[in-house]
């Protein structure tokens, strides 16, 4: 298979299906997804970001790409705010048209894709992705939902700055960057990690790509989109096409070109992260869009993703 676009994209495809027939069939119920998905993202992610970037020097690292994926996605966030208000519901539409799977499909489409070189631009990104989004998305809702207790003449006594430090260290003290960032110290020492634990770390680095893909078909299978299907497209339309046609503008603008940008753009036109679902919970609003988005942007992300693909490769 010579298809870039091809080879890629079908082992993912294949992968989410038979995950959603093992979802429809009954094969794994919500307890067991549950389970498996902390699995995945507390076992199996950690040795993968580690080993990857246990080899990369800091002076080898490009921060061009992230600040092209970054603007792009303050230009979105912003304008979604203005258009929806400085609100919770502003907030959290805002967070879901920018903030991208990068790690269940991102890790492994870019892997296939682009391979180690890929990874590490990824990885990078990854790093600071959800300390970045997550925190700003914390600071934006807690100010919104301080006004509207104001508005309503209610006082929480909650402290901004204390609930931006807390979002800061979870952001930090996480399955994702840490390892990230453990692997790229360990990188600057020189040394090699012995055979004997690199030879385990590869094992589960190799699983966790199929188990992600799995598990997302699983999680599609028991979503619901019911009359939410509507401003679930406008969600997607946002996530998976406006924002990476964003990102490789700005990225054409600041001269990037080949992986860096094509990593950039592909994770720009990945589905939404459930992190967005997790905050509509928290702060109670809404869920139920938010929840049809995240199923419609994984199922027709599969359209778009060969689309956003087909254009990279043809700029090749």
């Amino acid at each position: 298979m010579n298809n870039p676009v091809l080879s890629a994209l079908i082992p993912v495809v294949i992968l989410i299906a038979l995950g959603f027939l093992a979802g429809r069939k009954g094969w794994i119920g919500g307890a067991g997804v549950k389970d498996l998905s902390g699995m995945v993202f507390v076992v199996l992610t950690p040795p993968l970001l580690f080993r990857t970037m246990s080899t990369v020097r800091v002076e080898q690292l490009d921060f061009r790409p992230i600040a092209s994926y970054f603007i792009a996605v303050a230009v979105i966030f912003g304008a979604t705010l203005a258009w929806k208000g400085f609100n919770r519901n502003g907030a959290v539409l805002a967070l879901g048209n920018t903030f991208s799977n990068t790690v269940m499909i991102g890790i492994p489409l870019v892997g296939l894709a682009y391979g180690d070189a890929g990874l590490v631009v990824l990885f990078t990104l990854i790093a600071v992705h959800s300390l970045v989004m997550l925190t700003i998305a914390t600071v934006v809702l807690e100010i919104a939902l301080l006004r509207e207790e104001a508005a309503a003449g209610r006082h929480s006594g909650r402290h901004i700055a204390h609930t931006a430090l807390l979002a800061l260290r979870n952001a930090v003290i996480h399955p994702v960057p840490l390892p990230i960032i453990a692997g790229l110290l360990f990188a600057q020492t020189g040394w090699v990690i012995p055979a004997v634990i690199d030879k385990p770390l590869q094992l589960m680095a190799n699983a966790f790509g199929p188990l992600a893909l799995l598990l997302v078909g699983a999680t599609l299978a028991a979503t619901k989109v019911g009359e939410q299907w509507r401003g679930a497209l406008a969600l997607t339309a946002v996530k998976n096409l406006v924002l990476p046609a964003l990102v490789a503008a700005v990225g054409w603008a600041l001269g990037l070109t080949g992986v860096p940008l094509a990593v950039m753009v592909l994770v720009a036109a990945l589905p939404m992260g459930a992190n967005v679902f997790l905050f509509s919970q928290r702060y109670k609003v809404a869920e139920e869009r938010i929840t049809a988005g995240i199923a419609v942007s994984t199922a027709l992300g599969l359209v778009t993703l060969s689309l956003v693909m087909w254009v990279l490769s043809s700029r090749a």
